[in-house]
Formats: structure tokens, sequence, C-alpha cells
């Protein structure tokens, strides 16, 4: 179950031991989900190289003492979800590595008398807890100094020692699920100044009486406090809030999945003690039962001049009260979106003198339907520069409207707008008006450096004349079939046309002209993926400039067709034949095979540029840019990954660029789905890995499992890799946000061997 990189998964096979014959090249090791019971003294003792170990959601019940003396390299250590009844300081005592550490859903009602973390001088992140989890005494954090994150799930937690958590010098974030408001005010006293971000979950700030053992809050030095899955009263509120404005560092409020009982008409009136330092207030998924009876809120109004970042999405909001809305005086950023915003409400929201310093503002999906009137709505706002009115339904629109003056970004798209009008403001640097199925755009947008029109019905791109400043535009997913000349001649500033994903005819007259627009720098045309085309020169991803086509292709003559015509059913025989028997593929890969043989097998050292060869379709390009790619170059130490759309060499032809970078690379890796299967680069990027392996008798390939897939999707003609997607391990990205921590820190393992 061990890949090239030595990452062993042997989750979720039954196991009720752990496997013999561990050794010392092991660095990742998963046996979750299993029905171990028992670590032994020798399960371990050969893999000293082990870095991530995870036993997660097992039946373990006891470990001997010595069991990871030996994994003294040990970054991961994950036990949760098993049902450890107590935690031996003899576990750790040599884990003089590890960062992070998971013992949450065991059985233990304690941590013991002393600290089991005494040694873990590296530890990053602590998970503890679970429902029988009651009691924490002092010293149970001794030789912890700082964590980067402490997790406490401690729902059924009643007996705190004070002092317990105040050897702990600094924690970034803590989060902490405890019922017990004596217990909470008593962890809080111990955290005062020693954490930054405090995440408080599932408790009941319901009874007025408690809230004075909350007051100790009002010292914390912490600059985020996040609210999440707790429960507010009307009579609660008042004295939270002000125990908020009284933290002397505190910068952002967080409520999210909270739910509020009352109607916002407080038993004690506000205090309006304005705090001098919160600027952020973040408000997602907020329930009110009652929210249609919901007060104008004046009793808080006091409070929120100084806020600069206001966020209250997916909370039913039908109405800002204009005197609110007045008092936001230095609100920068407003996010409604997700809300019951209409119209009438929102005209009454951005009153005259309502939100005077705005400059980015958040409607989307609300209910908005008359763009005219949400335009003059918002006039007056002089600041504002980014509008986002996106998936609302506004339906046809007028020729004439007011906006803002200053307006620089304007999102419509998924608003179901027919045709464009010159309501849309001249003052625009970036529209999005994609997914409206329009026809035509033709607006003058002088100004105009950024535009979306990606699903829509277009047939010809916009004239370039009404837009003299374009730099980039998305065209994706229209109807597309060509480019003329006329349309590109004003294009003298663009930098990049994405049009990818339409019906291209690829014409000798098409490509040549391209060719020659030298003020394009970079045309993607989406080819071979979807495409009609008669020419063998057509790219992907690649700049549409670099394809030469010579007078021959251009000008066939009139015999030419007519021996095509005779010869034409021996030639269906022979590619029905070939087709069968994979013999194009067969004259493809004997071609580079011979090719590749011709060159050392491997590059020299200081021809190595790239880490990973990275191969996938373009139907999953935004996972591997905007994530992957993300995750890995940003990384420390970064890696450095090539790309087709980055990193191939412009006027090379395209099985080259292939070949040199998977030669070029210490690996290459796969980011397999449906889309990868079917599309026909990825398969011969596949064919000449296939090569290599088969070549060098090495395992070179990575494999990322994107979405479920089965091998036999995979064509059998490609054995070796066949054979890796049946004997040995492949990544697979989880959805679960907990578990893909566990996902890059795997990849980059695999990627290091």
């Amino acid at each position: 179950s061990c890949d090239a990189t030595q990452l062993c998964n042997c989750s979720s096979m039954d196991l009720d031991f752990i496997p013999p014959g561990l050794t010392g090249t092991v660095t990742v090791l998963n046996l979750a989900h299993n029905r171990i019971k028992h670590i032994r003294s020798q399960d371990l003792q050969q893999a000293v190289n082990l870095r991530a170990l995870l036993l997660q959601s097992n039946k373990i019940s006891s470990i001997d003492e010595d069991s990871f003396r030996s994994l003294g390299k040990l970054e991961l250590l994950d036990l949760s979800s098993n049902s450890l009844a107590h935690l031996s300081p003899a576990w750790f005592g040599h884990l003089f590595s590890l960062q992070h550490l998971h013992l949450q859903g065991n059985s233990y009602r304690d941590l013991g008398e002393s600290s089991p973390f005494s040694n873990l001088r590296n530890l990053s992140s602590l998970h503890l807890g679970n429902p029988r989890f009651s009691t924490i005494r002092q010293g149970n954090f001794e030789g912890i100094e700082l964590l980067n994150k402490l997790w406490i799930d401690g729902g059924n937690l009643s007996q705190y020692e004070p002092g317990s958590l105040k050897l702990i010098k600094k924690i970034n974030h803590m989060i902490i699920n405890i019922r017990s408001i004596n217990v909470f005010s008593a962890v809080v006293r111990d955290l005062l100044h020693s954490v930054t971000w405090l995440e408080v979950r599932k408790i009941a700030f319901s009874i007025p009486a408690e809230m004075q053992l909350l007051r100790v809050m009002s010292s914390s030095f912490a600059k985020k406090i996040s609210l999440k899955q707790t429960l507010l009263t009307d009579a609660t509120v008042p004295e939270i809030v002000s125990i908020l404005e009284d933290m002397p560092k505190l910068v952002e409020v967080e409520m999210i999945d909270c739910r509020l009982l009352g109607t916002g008409r407080w038993k004690i009136q506000i205090q309006a003690n304005q705090s001098q330092t919160v600027r952020v207030l973040t408000v997602e998924k907020l329930s009110i039962e009652e929210f249609y009876l919901f007060t104008d809120l004046q009793a808080v109004e006091g409070l929120l001049s100084l806020l600069t970042k206001v966020t209250v999405e997916n909370t039913k909001v039908f109405l800002v009260p204009c005197s609110l809305s007045q008092h936001l005086r230095s609100l920068e950023y407003l996010d409604l979106s997700s809300n019951l915003l209409g119209d009438q409400s929102l005209e009454h929201s951005a009153c005259q003198g309502g939100w005077p310093s705005l400059q980015t503002l958040n409607l989307s999906q609300n209910s908005l339907s008359d763009l005219e009137m949400t335009g003059k709505s918002l006039s007056h706002l002089r600041n504002l520069s980014l509008l986002d009115i996106s998936q609302n339904n506004f339906g046809e629109i007028p020729d004439v409207c007011e906006w803002p003056k200053n307006l620089k970004y304007l999102n419509l798209s998924s608003t179901h707008i027919p045709k464009l009008t010159t309501c849309i403001p001249s003052t625009l640097e970036v529209l999005d008006v994609s997914a409206n199925n329009l026809k035509e755009f033709g607006l003058q947008l002088p100004f105009v450096k950024e535009l979306y029109l990606t699903k829509n019905q277009l047939k010809t791109l916009p004239g370039a004349t009404p837009i003299p400043n374009l730099v980039a535009m998305s065209v994706r997913r229209n109807k597309l079939n060509s480019f003329s000349r006329e349309e590109f001649e004003s294009f003298k500033k663009m930098e990049l046309l994405d049009a990818s994903d339409n019906n291209f005819i690829c014409s000798c007259e098409f490509l040549s002209f391209i060719h020659h627009q030298a003020g394009i720098a970079q045309v993607l045309v989406g080819w071979p993926d979807r495409y009609v085309c008669d020419s063998p020169l057509a790219v992907r991803g690649a700049q549409v400039g670099a394809v030469h086509l010579s007078l021959m292709e251009c000008h066939r003559s009139l015999v030419v067709l007519l021996i095509c015509a005779l010869v034409f059913l021996v030639i269906l025989v022979l590619v029905a034949v070939g087709y069968k028997y994979h013999a194009v593929w067969y004259l493809r890969m004997t071609w580079a095979w011979l090719q590749a043989k011709r060159k050392p097998k491997r590059a020299p050292p200081k021809d190595i540029c790239y880490d990973a060869f990275v191969s996938y379709s373009e139907n999953d390009s935004d996972w591997v840019e905007n994530i992957m790619v993300r995750e890995l170059e940003q990384a420390c130490p970064p890696f450095r990954l090539c790309l087709h759309k980055r990193d191939f060499v412009p006027g090379k032809w395209i099985v080259d660029n292939i070949i040199d970078s998977i030669e070029k690379s210490h690996k290459t890796l796969f980011v397999l789905s449906e889309h990868f299967v079917q599309s026909e680069w990825c398969k011969y990027e596949l064919d000449f890995s296939h090569f290599r392996l088969f070549d060098e008798n090495n395992d070179a390939a990575i494999l990322v499992l994107l979405e479920p897939i089965q091998s036999k999707a995979i064509p059998k003609r490609f054995c070796k890799l066949r054979k890796i997607m049946n004997t040995k391990t492949y990544l697979e990205w989880p959805l679960e946000e907990e578990q893909q921590e566990m996902f890059w820190f795997n990849l980059k393992i695999a990627l290091k061997s």
C-alpha cells in the first residue's frame, strides 16, 4: 500500500493490528478507519523516518508506553475518535518534532495529574476533548509556551482549576466549546493576555444573571472574537455588547450560524460606550425566528460610527434603517449578499447621508428587480467605486440610469439582462455581464480595461473601437466561430483574450490572421478540447500567434479533392482498422520513444528546472491554478511547478513542449478526473509518461484524484498507469476542510521524495 514517496495508505482495510514490516523508508502511514485496538512497542520501532501517523477512527484503547519512542521525526499524530480512557505522558516523551496532535473524540475524562505534553516543545496545534471530558487541572499544559491553535471540545467540562491555561504565553487561535458559563469564565480569565483570536462555539448566553461572570472578558487583549452556533436573547445582548465594547484591543467581531431569540427590543438599554478599536463586524447565517418583527436597532446606532467593514450575509435582512445607515460614517466595505433587499427597501437603506465613505458594496443574491432604481438609490455615494449586484433579477433595462460618479467596477452577472443599453455607466474600468444570454455587445466604454462576457450567446467579438483601452477580455462559453480582421484592428492594448470553449472553425485564413496580430499578447482558444479544425497545428493553451501554415495548406487544389473522393472508402477501412487496434497510438508512441532514446535517460541535475510537471484538463483549471498552485508555490520552501499555460515555450511544437517539460521535472503530477480521461492532450501526456515509466523503471508519477473515478476509465493500453491505479496509493482530494491540511501535507511529502 505504499507509493514511490513512501506514503502508505492502509485506511479502511479492516485491519486489527498495525501491519508488520514497516521500515525506515516510510514517511506517512495512514491507518485510519480500521479496527485496531492496541498499539504494541514493536509495531513502529523501525519507522524512524515517519513524519505523519494517522490512527483516527479506530478502536484503540491501549498503547504501550514506548510505542512512539523511535518516532523522533514525527510531525503529525492523529489519535482522534478512538477509545483511549487515559493519556500517558510516556507516549509523547520522545516526539520532539511533533507539531500537530489530535486527541479529540476519545473517552478520557481528564488529562491526568501532570502534563502529557511537557516534552512537545515544537507543538503548534492541539485538539482535545470529548463528550466525557470533565476536568482540567493545573499543570496539564506545562511545557507548552506557544500554540498556533488550541481547540478544546469541552461541552461537559465541569471542573477547571484556575491557572491551568495561564502557562501558555501565546495562543494565536483558541477554539473553545464549553456549555458551563462558570467554567467558561474561569477559562477566559486565564486567557486574557495570551489569545489573539478567541472562537466560542455552542454556548448559550441566555440567562442575564450569568452575564456578570463574563465581565472578565472586558479585560481581554484578544483582537478577534468569533461566536459560532451560540444562542443569544434580547435580555443578554446588551451585556455582551457592553463587554465587547470595553475590550481594549478588539478589532473584529464575528457571528456565524448563531441564533437570536427576540426582536431587538433590548431589556436593558445599551449604553453608547463606543469602542475605539472595533473596525470589522461579520454576521453570517444569523437565525431570528421572528425577523419580520425586528426593530430598527436605534439602541446600537451610536456604536457603529467607527466601523470600516461590515458583512451581514444570509440573514434575511430586508431593510437597513436610514438612521442606522447615517451613523455608519466610516464604513468603507458593506456586504449584504444573500438577503431579502428589494428596490424600495434599498432606496430607504441607502438614504441621503447614509454610508458617506462607502467604497465597496455587495448586494448580490437579493431581490432587486429595477436596475434604474438601484442606480438612482446609490447615485449619491460619491466614494463608491465597486458594486456587485449579480444574481438579482433585473430583466429589461432602460436606456438612461443614474450612477455614482466614481463607479469603476460593476458586476451584473446572472441578472437575466437580455440586452445591454447605455444605462451602463461609461466611467467603468471593469464590467462583468457574464451569464446573461447576451447576443451582442456594442457599448461605448472608453475607460474599460477588463470585460467579462462568459456564458452568453455572442457569435462575434465586441467591436474594438468603443473600448480602446481594453487590456483583458473573457468570452468563454459563447458561440464564436471565428475572428475578423476588423474586430482586432483597434485592440492595441490587449494583453489577454480568453475565448476558450467556443465553436471555432480553424481555417487557414483565421490562423494566419491571428498570427499577425502583434498587439495580442496571449490568445486562449481552448483547442483541442473542443474545436472543429482542419489543421493539425492548433495548440492548447499556447499563443495562437505561434502557428505557422504553408501555402499548400492554405490553397488545396481540386485535384486533391478528387483523389480524396476516390480513395475515401480505402481510407475509411484503414481508419477503422487502425482505431480498433490502436495503430495511431502505437505509431505516435514509437516515434516519441525513439526521440526520447536519443536523449539521456535523466536530464542532468543542472537541467532539472521544476519539481513537477502538472498534467490536467482545462475543465479542472480553476482548482489547479487557484487552489493547488497557490498552496504549493507559496509553501515554505516553495515548489516550482510547470504549467502548460504559463511555462510552455511559444512557437514550439506542443509535443516537444510536453516531452521537454516532463524530462526537466522531478515528477509528473496528474490531476485525474472524468474530464482528464476525455481530453486528447491529457491522454498524450499520459502516453509519454507511460513510456518514461516503462523505460526508466521508476515511479515518477504522482496521481491526485480530484473526483471519484474508476481505474477502468483509464485506457487499457496504459498498462503501467493502470497498474499504479490498482496496486499503489494515490492522493484523493477531500471535500471536508479539516482533511485538506493532511492532503497538502501528503502531496508535499510526495513532491520532496
